[in-house]
């Protein structure tokens, strides 16, 4: 049998065991699920490490993916704990995912306006991002905006300070970008300003950590786990692009306490949700905004508008407020693509009901 995990070292506390308090006299058994292959699920439980599938029911009332569980998804388990521990014959049973507190989503690539899932239940997203050629600062918006859009913290990790001149220039760009968000310089290679993470590492606790291929991920988790778990390797010297070295989303126990979510880098990061993380990592634009003459100001060209004012006395970049509306078109679109998607979801939803009444009538006739 494999190592058992107790449940409090996973993040499980008195608020899940109220959302799973209805299915304790039915026998079922809560686990997280610590990896995704297809449609099987990697699920830690206090009886140890198991392989299952979601049930019937649940593929069968299933309207999109984000209606299957995701890595960080607190599941319930069917089966008595005799079952479970002997499960080597076959999957454990998947019956119901808890209310997830918070989920981090983009926009599935493509022309879909399907969300997918990259991580669920995180307290804390590092949003890692390299200090050499592939710095960013749009990119570090967009990744803030999603992550404020999780219902998590974000807290911007600034990886391979040890490939910087500029390092100073570069942390004082991003505090201009990310007002009030916690931002830690690092280098695993010098072992340089890593300390700053262990405030954020403790039992109880889920941290992820995303960011784009090259961005030190990968390194970064070795470097906690204190030992080689991940594959690593050297960025392309001519444009510092990263290779994928990890493929899929995995849970990591921390000697120190809590629990790590690593993620494969991301290539494309596209919106997705209600478009309410903007007025977060744009609060210094809602700010300004709120000081307009009109409440409906566009913020171009009408008289008494305080973002334009901002503008022209260099309190706000210009390239800032660029990328703002940028980002602001793209969550209306989304919003809108998302609407009616819900919209045909709706339908579906109803279709398969009334079809079931159907065949339920049928079959008393």
């Amino acid at each position: 049998m494999n190592c058992q995990y107790e449940l409090k070292e996973l993040g499980w506390n008195d608020a899940w065991q109220e959302f799973f308090q209805p299915y304790l006299k039915s026998g079922f058994h809560p686990g997280r699920v610590a990896a995704e292959y297809r449609d099987r699920f990697k699920v830690w439980t206090e009886f140890g490490e198991v392989w299952a599938v979601v049930s019937g029911k649940m593929r069968y009332t299933a309207l999109e993916r984000s209606d299957f569980p995701a890595v960080g998804d607190w599941v319930v388990l069917e089966g008595r704990a005799e079952s479970i521990k002997d499960h080597e014959d076959q999957d454990v049973i998947i019956q119901s995912i808890l209310p997830r507190k918070s989920k981090f989503s983009r926009k599935a690539a493509g022309k879909t306006s399907a969300e997918q899932i990259v991580a669920t239940n995180i307290d804390t997203v590092f949003l890692v991002n390299a200090l050499n050629f592939d710095f960013n600062v749009r990119r570090i918006e967009r990744y803030l905006t999603l992550a404020w859009e999780s219902g998590a913290n974000p807290v911007l990790v600034l990886s391979k300070t040890d490939l910087c001149d500029d390092v100073q220039e570069k942390v004082s760009q991003v505090q201009d970008a990310a007002p009030g968000v916690d931002i830690l310089p690092i280098s695993c290679a010098t072992g340089d300003g890593v300390s700053a993470i262990a405030p954020y590492i403790r039992q109880g606790q889920t941290i992820a950590l995303l960011g784009s291929s090259g961005a030190g991920k990968s390194t970064l988790v070795n470097y906690l786990l204190g030992q080689n778990v991940q594959l690593t390797y050297e960025v392309r010297e001519k444009d510092s692009r990263g290779r994928h070295t990890t493929t899929s989303r995995e849970l990591f126990l921390l000697p120190q306490g809590g629990v790590l979510i690593d993620t494969p880098g991301m290539r494309e990061i596209q919106l997705f949700g209600s478009g309410e993380g903007l007025s977060e990592a744009f609060e210094d634009i809602a700010a300004y905004a709120g000081n307009c003459r009109f409440s409906d100001c566009q913020h171009e060209s009408e008289p008494g508008c305080a973002v334009q004012k901002a503008i022209a006395e260099g309190m706000l970049s210009e390239e800032r407020y660029e990328s703002f509306k940028k980002l602001q078109r793209e969550a209306r679109y989304i919003s809108r693509k998302t609407n009616l998607h819900e919209q045909l979801e709706e339908k579906k939803k109803w279709k398969k009901i009334t079809q079931q009444i159907k065949e339920h009538y049928q079959t008393k006739r």
